[in-house]
């Protein structure tokens, strides 16, 4: 998957296909409602993802829900087709574990 930093058009085409994703900064983020035990779970089967495609997100673990922002580090904290290919994986990995939008 390319590691080349995307153009903001691109970046905004991208995320129109990823409801629920948005970006902050040279970030994407998305936030799910899920307990504590469910989010650990989630957890070690993005990381199962993350270390097939080589990727990783930064994950935030909280007792209702669990939050992950996904930057290119090695592209200089860009945005990058990596990113966007990682948080289509986590969407479908979150459906199977049915988490909620989360509301904050």
């Amino acid at each position: 998957m390319g590691k080349d930093p995307l153009p903001d058009e691109e970046i905004a085409l991208r995320l129109a296909e990823l409801p629920g994703w948005a970006r902050e900064g040279d970030m994407i983020t998305r936030t799910f409602e899920i307990r504590y035990h469910g989010g650990v779970a989630l957890i070690v089967n993005v990381a199962d993802v993350e270390r097939l495609v080589g990727h990783q997100a930064d994950i935030d673990l909280r007792w209702d829900h669990v939050r992950f922002a996904i930057t290119t580090h090695d592209a200089g904290h860009r945005l990058t087709a990596a990113d966007f290919d990682l948080a289509a994986r986590i969407d479908r990995l979150a459906a199977a574990h049915q988490t909620q939008p989360h509301n904050s």
